[in-house]
């Protein structure tokens, strides 16, 4: 790690992640591009950072190299403020403000930033209003994070907890719903009408899902169909699917 961030949090790397952290008003200090980028790839970039009066420098792509030290940076790395974290009442502000009954993400110690920046992603395609992760055991908001995400992590309200648990037992107070995702139950995804109403979905941790306490909590409990030899999916494709599905009941 060089001198010029104190953080991974503080990075960006990756044109979607720096374009859209511009669009959407992020504090961005300076911003770094590779002199054999492309410019007509780089160009929306150069007129948001011009317009918001952030510093742009051409440099060497090894310098970049060495800024983002592991990252895939496409030729385009920020200095950013740290991310700003949201809490679960602003969460339900929001849903409050857009008529909409709030619709949650309980991450249950998923640890793969990938995972996280690809569940980010589904997110913010699918209207939901906040992700909630744990402070321990979990993957935080950072720069792999942000680049996987392809830049919703701006546009997507995520808070950190201290106690899973409790802010479920919260949520329960407030009338959500929480539905939690796991292969050995009866109930069928798609069979289930729970999702016009207030609710959270719980995603499980990529090796072991939900813990005791946390499915224990669950109001109701739901599978995947599945009809294929591996019972099994990728935790960011799990809630993909439960995504759209809440998605798709919404709509109609």
């Amino acid at each position: 790690m060089t001198e010029e961030f104190k953080s991974e949090e503080e990075i960006l790397a990756g044109k979607h992640s720096v374009l859209e952290a511009l669009r959407a008003g992020r504090t961005l200090n300076k911003i770094w591009i590779a002199e054999t980028a492309q410019k007509h790839l780089t160009a929306p970039i150069l007129a948001e950072a011009r317009q918001a009066g952030v510093i742009v420098q051409h440099v060497d792509k090894r310098k970049l190299d060495q800024l983002a030290p592991g990252l895939q940076h496409q030729g385009v790395v920020a200095q950013a403020a740290p991310f700003a974290y949201s809490t679960v009442e602003e969460m339900l502000a929001a849903a409050e403000a857009k008529d909409e009954p709030p619709f949650l993400l309980l991450l249950d110690e998923i640890e793969d930033p990938h995972n996280l920046g690809s569940i980010l992603r589904t997110a913010d395609c699918t209207g939901v209003h906040g992700v909630i992760v744990p402070k321990r055991r979990s993957a935080q908001i950072t720069a792999t994070v942000s680049r996987t995400s392809a830049g919703a992590v701006e546009y997507v309200p995520v808070a950190r907890v201290t106690n899973l648990g409790q802010t479920i037992d919260r949520l329960k107070e407030l009338g959500v719903w929480i539905v939690g995702t796991d292969v050995d139950t009866e109930q069928d995804l798609f069979g289930s009408d729970i999702f016009t109403g207030p609710v959270a979905v719980v995603i499980g941790n990529e090796q072991k899902g939900m813990g005791r306490l946390i499915r224990e909590k669950c109001d109701v409990l739901l599978k995947l169909p599945m009809s294929g030899r591996i019972n099994s999916l990728n935790a960011s494709v799990a809630a993909g699917v439960v995504m759209y599905e809440v998605f798709r009941r919404r709509r109609g």
